[in-house]
């Protein structure tokens, strides 16, 4: 039976040990991880360029070498101490020494600042060429720069494989869709929009779904965004929870005419308390915090007719933003109340955008598509392996199995290996 690499065995441990990660601790964990699966990657390809061969490829006739295992070694860097797995070599013409491994015991530093170039650079070859050069002092390259584009093109690899996987046994119940903006250098001046949608499923798990480029947040973008996702088999979600761009909405109701939309409350309270004064937002804040959280739609139309009559004639604006889509606003009180907070706003997916932000500014534009992908495509993907999961007791699933009956949305049941 083959053995999985550590640095795929990583990936997989991110998925179990991250989850119950505080949100908080976002940024150390990635570059903890990062820097551990880069260090794995690079000790992996080195054996790799030494034998001529990849693991579990077949060896040539007079070739010399096999792999022999690992053995467990600790970095101590400045996110703590890293466990490393360094691979052994057995029977090669002349004794295996990794040239890396000394290099890397004394310049941790240099790993933990690639690891981040390999998400703000577009895990470029040349970058991580004279990073590693570093690591020596100059003297030659550890890996030659064919060998680094092998492993930087594992990123790409592992985008493209996420954005056709089957979606079919995504049991999803609620969906949300948002958008961040990068600027590549080939479009001087010009932001690309980077389309995001992510669910909760059935299970409780939250799940990013896809991502893509789209032209801003045009409804013709968001239109094949979304019927990529119904092409690849994701079911009908029983609500879609947006911002108040009108080509998104126009989407979400071109594509899933059945769903519940929902309007995120950031968004509308943001909005609302923009059209006021400075001193009158504490006192309005409170009025809006009542009506998102109302015990029942009914009661939260009631709580909005009656700021609208108190604050009108002062402030009209602001008036007006508050009653704009104000059924989608409130369709979140239709739901069971323990999951209203994860369904109100599309806020999960923000934090995650500061994240990649944070990567982003190190460089002004990106060079082209593939890059900025790459990046938002590593930042969210590690990110949404640490959200925790929703709680859904067998009352709230017969409470959302009839509002699922109510809006005609049907369960799809189709089983796939991919929804993990």
């Amino acid at each position: 039976m083959r053995r999985i690499p550590p640095s795929q065995q990583l990936a997989q441990l991110a998925e179990h040990r991250c989850r119950e990660t505080d949100v908080e601790d976002l940024t150390s964990e990635l570059v903890r991880l990062g820097a551990r699966k880069l260090i794995q990657e690079l000790l992996e390809a080195e054996v790799t360029e030494t034998l001529g061969r990849a693991p579990y490829e077949r060896r040539e006739a007079g070739a010399d070498g096999y792999r022999n295992g690992y053995k467990r070694r600790r970095l101590d860097t400045a996110e703590g101490r890293v466990p490393v797995d360094v691979p052994q070599v057995r029977q090669a013409a002349e004794p295996f020494r990794s040239t890396l491994w000394p290099a890397l015991k004394t310049r941790t530093e240099v790993v933990e600042q690639l690891a981040v170039e390999m998400y703000v650079r577009g895990l470029s070859p040349r970058d991580i060429e004279d990073a590693l050069a570093r690591l020596v002092d100059g003297e030659g390259s550890l890996l030659s720069r064919s060998s680094v584009s092998r492993l930087t093109e594992t990123r790409w690899e592992e985008y493209e494989a996420f954005a056709q996987r089957d979606l079919t046994g995504f049991d999803v119940v609620y969906l949300f869709a948002d958008a961040v903006y990068e600027s590549l250098r080939q479009q001087a001046g010009v932001k690309e929009g980077i389309l995001v949608t992510w669910a909760i499923l059935a299970d409780g798990r939250k799940v990013l779904v896809q991502l893509g480029v789209g032209n801003q947040e045009r409804y013709e973008a968001w239109l094949e965004h979304f019927r990529d996702l119904v092409r690849r088999g994701l079911p009908t979600p029983l609500t879609v929870t947006t911002d108040g761009a009108p080509g998104l909405i126009k989407a979400v109701e071109a594509i899933w005419p059945e769903a519940e939309r929902i309007r995120c409350w950031v968004h509308k309270m943001a909005n609302v308390l923009d059209k006021v004064p400075d001193d009158v937002r504490p006192v309005l804040k409170p009025y809006l915090a009542a009506i998102r959280d109302a015990p029942d739609y009914a009661r939260g139309q009631q709580l909005a007719t009656a700021v609208v009559e108190q604050f009108r004639a002062s402030y009209p604006g602001a008036m007006r933003s508050l009653t704009e889509d104000l059924e989608a606003s409130l369709a979140h009180l239709k739901l069971p109340p323990v999951q209203r907070k994860s369904v109100r706003t599309t806020n999960l997916i923000e934090r995650s955008f500061e994240e990649e932000r944070r990567r982003a500014k190190v460089i002004p534009r990106f060079r082209g598509e593939k890059e900025c992908l790459k990046l938002v495509f590593g930042v969210l993907w590690r990110a949404s392996e640490r959200w925790q999961r929703v709680r859904f007791t067998e009352h709230e699933r017969k409470q959302i199995a009839r509002y699922r009956e109510q809006r005609g949305v049907e369960r799809e049941t189709r089983p796939s290996s991919t929804a993990a």
